[in-house]
């Protein structure tokens, strides 16, 4: 069964597979490792265009290891969950450092490095090396969970047990970087979350979920949990000849990690009095924007932008390493999270 279950899936995807991705053109361990990255918790249509810029700006890993962090987040701002980009900065340090610039062949050094787990690194090594490892990424989770009717939701510790088991069954010894693409096609194109064509796969004549006529009831559902709520007041500082706002890098964990955002002033407190405080400027307020949510995995935050001007600069030059006035008419090659870029093209478009 599980020879058929492969040999089938590889047969469509030889017809119906996606053959063009660009990840599958100059095919590397660099290139799979980056795309397996950003691939995690986003969607295809959405990685093309950054993984392509990426690999313009970073051909190689050494590349990667060699340029600033702040480099790297920026041409991350957009895709998300950023400690994604400080991984995959750091474990390019290390495959240069202690590998010699060279991705190791071995599941267990891959799986020691930052960022990449027993899935991204048996991707990395049947895509690149042609070695017979199973994958089990979400795609791959939702295909095994309706084939063999797997109850309950992949973050139980057993289910996962059973998913795995079930992913190295049907991975095959010979083929295998063409079968992992495979698999992870059909979850993409076929067998979707909410409206599987369960009438074109390749393996849903034993597929237990179609049989039982209930696809979307596999994978289970996770838990639902009402998210936290969150505020926050953006202070949009201007500095006096109204070209560059004030902008703070962030600490190197937590949201937005190591990325450059505005001030945000305490709940219970007056901005102009807190701006003289921490910054010693005198600032006053021109205008307040209206409030807008931006939504994390583990929690939700409302974002009240408020437009401050700054009348007097101090006498000290208030920039640093942790400070920067900043010009968003000429923009710079600095990280900056998704709902900062936002304020300050606003700000460009008056």
């Amino acid at each position: 069964m599980s020879h058929d279950f492969a040999q089938r899936l590889l047969a469509w995807y030889a017809l119906h597979g996606r053959h063009d991705l660009p990840w599958q053109q100059d095919r590397s361990p660099y290139r799979v490792w980056v795309s397996e990255i950003m691939l995690q918790q986003t969607q295809v249509g959405t990685v093309i265009p950054y993984f392509q810029r990426f690999m313009e700006q970073f051909p190689t890993v050494v590349a990667l290891a060699d340029a600033p962090l702040d480099e790297v987040l920026h041409h991350w701002s957009g895709l998300g969950y950023y400690a994604r980009a400080r991984n995959l900065h750091k474990a390019a340090r290390e495959i240069c450092e202690r590998h010699v610039g060279e991705f190791p062949r071995d599941a267990r050094a891959l799986e020691a490095l930052p960022g990449i787990g027993r899935s991204t690194a048996a991707a990395i090594l049947a895509q690149s090396f042609g070695l017979r490892h199973a994958i089990l990424d979400g795609n791959v989770k939702r295909v095994l969970a309706r084939y063999h009717a797997v109850e309950g939701w992949p973050g139980r510790t057993e289910v996962l047990a059973r998913l795995w088991a079930y992913a190295e069954q049907h991975t095959p010894s010979e083929d295998v970087s063409h079968y992992t693409q495979a698999i992870m096609d059909l979850g993409a194109t076929l067998c979707t979350r909410s409206r599987p064509l369960c009438l074109h796969c390749p393996v849903g004549a034993h597929c237990a979920a179609r049989i039982q006529g209930q696809p979307t009831r596999y994978p289970g559902r996770k838990p639902k949990k009402d998210l936290p709520r969150r505020a926050t007041r953006m202070l949009l500082i201007r500095e006096p000849a109204e070209q560059a706002v004030l902008l703070l890098k962030r600490p190197p964990t937590g949201i937005w990690g190591g990325l450059w955002g505005f001030p945000e002033c305490p709940p219970d407190a007056e901005p102009d009095q807190w701006c003289s405080d921490t910054f010693g400027l005198a600032v006053s307020l021109e205008a307040q924007w209206p409030a807008f949510r931006h939504t994390f995995s583990h929690f939700s935050l409302e974002i009240t932008p408020l437009l401050l001007r700054c009348d007097v600069l101090p006498d000290r030059v208030m920039e640093g390493d942790g400070q920067v006035w900043y010009n968003p008419r000429h923009p710079d090659s600095r990280g900056l999270a998704a709902p900062v870029a936002r304020l300050l093209q606003r700000l460009v478009q008056g």
